[in-house]
């Protein structure tokens, strides 16, 4: 599932220029945070607490080097149940985080923001929350405007659906699953704008 090292390398140098093209974008969104966002200052000099923070590598896997589709089974915070054939035909993206995970907090406006980008398009965005209830979570999409769903995960359904993958305690991670259900792409840690636009526009393109 690991492309080689030189097409991998290659792969990262062209996301890590797409993202740095918009990196001072993507400190600019984080303001979009409340200013006595304690959590999200700590993400900013690196205080990272009570998660194993990713290191923001990225990871895209050629087609051919794909996984089987990804048999999610989750129950959103709403009630609404969510299976593996609600993400056929359409690109998905995946973003594990809990409320007090401060890198969760600096990137929610930019996954928002996305989101807005992509849903005309046809993309779909799910948080999947691994440790809260219900009314921290809510709290959470509340603060940062969030308008995507999210899972209530605490069981690890979801989790277990992409293990392998997902590390069980590296928050935030975020993945793109292609029109089949397959992940296309993963990124471990903070995302930057630009980057996972590019894998969103990739997915979307095959």
């Amino acid at each position: 599932m690991t492309l080689d090292k030189h097409s991998n390398t290659s792969r990262r140098r062209f996301l890590a220029t797409g993202g740095a093209a918009l990196a001072a974008l993507t400190v600019g969104m984080s303001a979009c945070a409340p200013q006595e966002d304690n959590l999200a200052k700590q993400a900013n000099v690196g205080d990272n607490k009570n998660y194993i923070a990713g290191d923001g590598s990225v990871t895209e896997f050629a087609t051919t080097e794909r996984s089987a589709p990804v048999q999610i089974d989750g129950i959103l915070f709403d009630g609404t149940a969510v299976k593996a054939a609600d993400l056929r035909g359409k690109v998905t993206v995946l973003n594990f985080w809990f409320a007090a995970c401060a890198p969760c907090r600096v990137e929610a406006p930019i996954l928002e923001e996305l989101h807005q980008d992509f849903k005309a398009k046809g993309v779909q965005f799910f948080g999947v929350n691994l440790r809260d209830e219900k009314p921290t979570a809510e709290a959470f999409e509340k603060t940062f405007n969030l308008t995507y769903p999210s899972f209530n995960d605490k069981n690890g359904a979801v989790l277990l659906s992409v293990s392998g993958l997902v590390p069980p305690n590296a928050v935030p991670t975020t993945l793109v699953l292609d029109k089949e259900g397959r992940v296309a792409s993963r990124v471990l840690g903070e995302i930057e704008k630009g980057t996972l636009k590019a894998l969103i526009s990739a997915a979307a393109a095959e």
